[in-house]
């Protein structure tokens, strides 16, 4: 593996334990490692990128995607409608996944987030056709063409309409096919040694579209097996009255009820908590993605952000589903909530640093990493900079730490590496034809949306 070294940063923002600031600062990375950083000059490398007017950040982690999800953007027939009805007549489009269409959607969706600056994207894959190939293949695949850091999930559902489940009767499965793969992809996929840039978890998509035995059994395999579990959790208040009317708990009590609580366990939103759920949430150490922008979106509600950090909840940022987003970038993500926040909590928001940790600390620590999310001797090499020259940031840059949240950065970044290789250079993805891959994407879109008519 070629070194690097970067030279002459005009800032290093590392999010260490200590929230070093490097001024004039120098990285030298072995192997993907980084070995050395701060003042001294670097040692000669294999590649050399001069620092000076850039910003060093830590790259970004997206702790919640959908990234099959990219393929169905700004459809006009569902942009003013709610979660559930929003995802009954989109299940009627995803119902036609392929292997080819979840590959150049992954291609697409996070190829955005590395030119924003992400290096580390975990997706919830639950729509599972029954001749649609190997899914988790295909992503797997995308990830590695692209050079990014992924965490996959073997996502299900086992309830389907005819169940009082939302998804249709062809995109659910047994408990017991569930499992088995499940057990496969495991064995296929899944790294957890330092440097990972595989890793699986078990995500059933939610407690309206999966059974009581599924969530159940995936717990018990994802723990024999030491994988982390996710799912979908009090997004909407129409989730609440779904688990009241069915199981008389709450959703946060009837995931607790079947072993969903502890650090090995994350959920996507985490809206419509209580307090006693969130004192809950920071007893067990049970994470939460938070997702403001498809929130907003489909009007599901803020967040209590300030309670659960104040309180010691693990929190990552993460932009959700394409579809429920319209786009893939954490940096616009990271501007967003730090402006709603604002707008809802006023002082008691999170302020723009804190926000920077969210999306790369925070996330880190939901996927059970302690080798990304951070710049320091002895972590992986994952990181971006942006040049503070640009129209855009003239005289914006006093405070580095804050600058990505609370004036926000409009278009690619200028470098993104991962694991100490350059993946993203002068704002355009590397080793990637980006026009040739859009119009493969407009091709398979068409016949794709096509399909579904």
């Amino acid at each position: 593996m070629p070194t690097l070294r970067i030279i002459n940063c005009q800032a290093i923002i590392s999010c260490d334990d200590a929230d070093t600031v490097y001024e004039n600062a120098s990285i030298y990375c072995e192997n993907g490692v980084i070995t050395a950083i701060g003042p001294a000059e670097a040692p000669a490398a294999d590649v050399t990128i001069n620092g000076a007017g850039l910003l060093c950040y830590p790259g970004l982690i997206n702790a919640h995607h959908h990234l099959y999800q990219y393929f169905s953007r700004n459809l006009p027939h569902v942009q003013n409608m709610e979660l559930f009805p929003w995802l009954g007549a989109l299940y009627e489009i995803w119902k036609g996944l392929d292997e080819e269409a979840v590959r150049l959607s992954s291609l697409c969706a996070m190829g955005e987030l590395m030119k924003q600056g992400c290096t580390t994207c975990f997706d919830h894959h639950y729509v599972f056709p029954k001749y649609g190939g190997d899914l988790i293949a295909a992503q797997f695949d995308a990830a590695e063409e692209l050079g990014i850091r992924m965490a996959a999930s073997r996502g299900s559902m086992d309830l389907s309409q005819k169940d009082g489940g939302l998804p249709p009767d062809s995109v659910v499965q047994t408990v017991d096919e569930i499992l088995r793969d499940s057990e496969r992809l495991i064995a296929a996929y899944h790294d957890g040694g330092f440097g990972s840039m595989r890793t699986v978890a078990l995500a059933p998509c939610s407690p309206f579209s999966v059974s009581a035995a599924l969530l159940k059994q995936s717990a018990l395999l994802a723990r024999q097996h030491g994988v982390r579990l996710h799912t979908h959790l009090c997004e909407t208040r129409d989730e609440e009255a779904y688990t009241l009317a069915r199981y008389g708990l709450r959703p946060f009590a009837y995931m607790q009820s079947l072993g969903w609580a502890g650090p090995d366990v994350w959920y996507a939103h985490g809206i419509h908590l209580n307090d006693a759920e969130l004192r809950e949430l920071a007893a067990t150490q049970t994470g939460v993605a938070h997702c403001p922008i498809s929130n907003m979106k489909l009007a599901s509600g803020v967040a209590r952000l300030p309670d659960m950090l104040r309180l010691g909840v693990p929190v990552g940022l993460a932009v959700d589903g394409s579809a429920s987003n319209d786009g893939s970038s954490l940096l616009e993500e990271m501007r967003v909530c730090y402006l709603l926040h604002r707008l809802h909590y006023g002082n008691a928001a999170p302020g723009g640093y804190d926000i920077l940790k969210l999306a790369t600390r925070g996330g880190a620590r939901l996927l059970g990493r302690q080798d990304i999310g951070q710049l320091a001797p002895g972590k992986c090499a994952d990181l971006f900079l942006l040049s503070s020259r640009r129209l855009e940031l003239a005289g914006a840059c006093l405070d580095p730490k804050s600058v990505l949240s609370t004036v926000g950065v409009r278009g690619a970044v200028d470098y993104t590496v991962v694991q100490g290789r350059v993946r993203v250079q002068s704002g355009h993805l590397c080793d990637i034809d980006e026009a040739a891959l859009a119009a493969k994407a407009e091709k398979k879109i068409a016949r794709y949306l096509g399909g579904a008519q």
